[in-house]
């Protein structure tokens, strides 16, 4: 088995290393935000911004409706200009606005604007890396490869729990949020260094073994294979005319602004509930983010299992998203399990682990939910559909946080009300986002009209 693996060539997980090191600087320069909260809510008198909860969702809205927007329109930008380009772009975008996060002010409209363009830049990273997977893996490794990759969102959110409170306490919370968002957005220059030196699409690559080329493009279709394999210009509006295009919209619409929700208010949730300094929140957050890549990495490897066992693809994928949506019901028992009049120093720990299993499952289940799209179109559209896609979770990113902030505000002298609320809707988003996938889409179809 050893010696297959070498003949066929392992190229294909130097790229996704790539991917992975490109979400973990995108991740890392959105999560700074969350750490910073407590200053940016701060009285002005006591030198901080002096902005309410609602403000401060208004703010974190304002990236997700812009990153919502942009998102559709980028997933067609790079499905037309290909994914080295697309990638790079973006790259140098979210990067630069990352480091100009740092001119924000107490004006809330300021920080709006300069968020806004950071997420300009934001939105390309998930079309690109889609259609990278779909042009660099068969079928049955992609939910890996994704698993792989989008294990970086963890990481990068795991590096900002542990870099963020340093720097405030290096520098103070003066200029200290002001060099988090500088040195995290700076950072991204380096890795492009290696994009441009490492990738290429298959066939312009030529560290690519001829057997490994035969076995990533051993699912496609003769059009496929006659057709250009980076930039594609396809019809985007009929895109819409398809069920699965629906399927994946509303499962992303459903379950994205959970994922919103623990990036932007873990750090405030452990603050209110368990009354934990700015420097305390830095392990559990980070203990809650390193456990959510083993459910991004095992959800990626139950569908391969199942199709090893002889599952359709399609099949092995909903078997799976089924079994991912029951874990996130444990999260209703966060605030029964946080209670510290019941269980005193330990309510911590058992809500943090709680807040973990649902974390993990919601990894899980965006690696296969994303996979869903490269399993039912060609690799031309797939950037497309993601796009539209990641459109709509992002404004369920924005539902998710204009209501965690009115929740908060609403609830200020019982957060822990605020947060039940918020948990019970994180619960139940991917049970009911799977049954509409189902009805949507009860049988697999590939696509062959685009």
């Amino acid at each position: 088995m050893e010696n297959k693996k070498i003949q066929i060539g392992n190229y294909r997980w130097v790229i996704v290393t790539l991917l992975l090191f490109a979400a973990t600087i995108n991740y890392m320069d959105r999560q700074v935000i969350s750490y910073l909260k407590p200053f940016f809510c701060k009285a002005a008198a006591n030198g901080g911004f002096g902005w309410s909860n609602t403000q401060f969702s208004l703010l974190t809205s304002s990236f997700l409706g812009m990153y919502a927007i942009v998102t559709i329109f980028a997933g067609r930008i790079i499905d037309k200009i290909g994914t080295k380009l697309g990638m790079a772009i973006s790259l140098i975008v979210w990067s630069i606005f990352g480091m100009v996060n740092a001119m924000a002010t107490a004006a809330l409209s300021v920080s709006i604007l300069i968020r806004s363009f950071f997420a300009v830049g934001e939105a390309g990273l998930f079309p690109a890396s889609n259609k990278t997977i779909a042009q660099w893996f068969p079928k049955k490794e992609r939910a890996l490869a994704f698993g792989i990759f989008n294990s970086g969102t963890n990481i990068g959110a795991m590096v900002a729990a542990l870099f963020v409170p340093w720097c405030l306490s290096i520098w103070g919370d003066t200029p200290g949020w002001k060099w988090a968002f500088f040195l995290t957005g700076a950072s991204g220059f380096l890795f492009l260094i290696f994009w441009i030196w490492l990738y290429n699409p298959p066939s312009k690559q030529k560290r690519l073994l001829k057997t490994e080329s035969d076995y990533i493009h051993i699912d496609d279709t003769a059009e496929e294979r006659a057709q250009p394999e980076d930039a594609t210009q396809i019809p985007w509006v009929p895109l819409f005319k398809y069920r699965q295009t629906w399927s994946f919209f509303w499962g992303k619409f459903l379950t994205d602004g959970v994922w919103w929700f623990y990036l932007f208010w873990l750090p405030d949730y452990l603050m209110k509930q368990f009354g934990m300094t700015k420097l305390e929140v830095m392990w559990p957050t980070f203990i809650v983010y390193g456990v959510s890549i083993l459910g991004s990495v095992t959800g990626g490897s139950i569908p391969l299992f199942l199709i090893n066992k002889g599952f359709p693809v399609y099949k092995a994928r909903m078997r799976t998203m089924l079994l991912i949506a029951v874990f996130p019901l444990v999260v209703l028992s966060a605030q029964y399990f946080g209670n510290t009049a019941r269980f005193g120093h330990m309510a911590m720990y058992l809500a943090v682990t709680v807040i973990c299993i649902a974390a993990a499952a919601h990894q899980a289940w965006s690696t296969n939910l994303f996979t869903t799209v490269s399993d039912m179109f060609p690799k031309k559209a797939v950037a497309s559909i993601t796009g539209i896609g990641t459109m709509a979770g992002g404004i369920g990113g924005i539902l998710i946080q204009l209501l965690s902030g009115k929740m908060n505000d609403i609830f200020s002298q019982t957060p822990q009300t605020a947060y039940l609320i918020m948990f019970a809707i994180c619960a139940f988003g991917y049970m009911i986002a799977w049954f509409i996938m189902k009805g949507l889409v009860p049988q697999h179809k590939l696509i062959t009209d685009l």
